[in-house]
């Protein structure tokens, strides 16, 4: 079947894209545990650029589940699935011009590295919101906690699952010792260079 298939050329290219946006397009990807603030900050970030003219989008975890991922579970396999449609979607927003904002657990470094092939590196900008478990837990903004301790939720990162913090990320953002408004500046920040043409 696939050797049926061709790539089909356009004239409107990416480059074409980002000059008439007047930015690059890449893609800000927030990893960290559910309730860490990947996606009050990721919101954040989106508003202040798009706010100063920058054409953006926003991938979430649980809106994603919705439709594109929808019937996917949360075992190993279903979270690589999910994740790689995930960095599909990124790399065609990428193409289209946009700066594509992820906020996802993405829990296994290989599969941060999955999206990273995906979409490739020189487009990748890796967030960690760094919070510990203890701290997303007494937030539990959405009950999730309470739930996978009580067995509810089986395969709940953090508790019955493994997350694996990023190594070398490029910006890390620590929720317990910074302010929101200091993390969203550390983002825009590293992200002021990679948006000029």
């Amino acid at each position: 079947m696939s050797n049926n298939i061709i790539a089909q050329d356009y004239s409107i290219c990416r480059q074409k894209r980002n000059q008439k946006n007047r930015h690059r397009s890449f893609v800000i990807w927030f990893t960290g545990l559910s309730g860490s603030g990947k996606s009050t900050i990721a919101n954040r970030v989106e508003e202040e650029l798009f706010n100063t003219g920058i054409q953006t989008y926003t991938l979430d975890g649980d809106n994603i589940r919705f439709g594109i991922s929808k019937g996917l579970g949360f075992d190993e396999e279903s979270r690589y699935e999910n994740l790689r449609r995930i960095a599909e979607i990124a790399k065609l927003f990428t193409d289209a011009g946009l700066v594509t904002i992820g906020a996802f657990v993405s829990p296994l470094q290989k599969d941060r590295d999955l999206v990273k092939d995906i979409v490739g590196t020189e487009n990748f900008v890796e967030v960690f919101v760094d919070t510990s478990l203890q701290e997303c837990e007494r937030r539990d903004v959405k009950g999730l906690y309470k739930k996978a301790r009580a067995g509810e939720i089986k395969h709940f990162t953090g508790i019955d699952a493994p997350y694996e913090k990023p190594a070398n990320p490029d910006v890390l953002i620590e929720t317990e010792k910074e302010s929101i408004e200091t993390a969203i500046q550390k983002v825009l920040t590293f992200v002021k260079h990679k948006l000029e043409l």
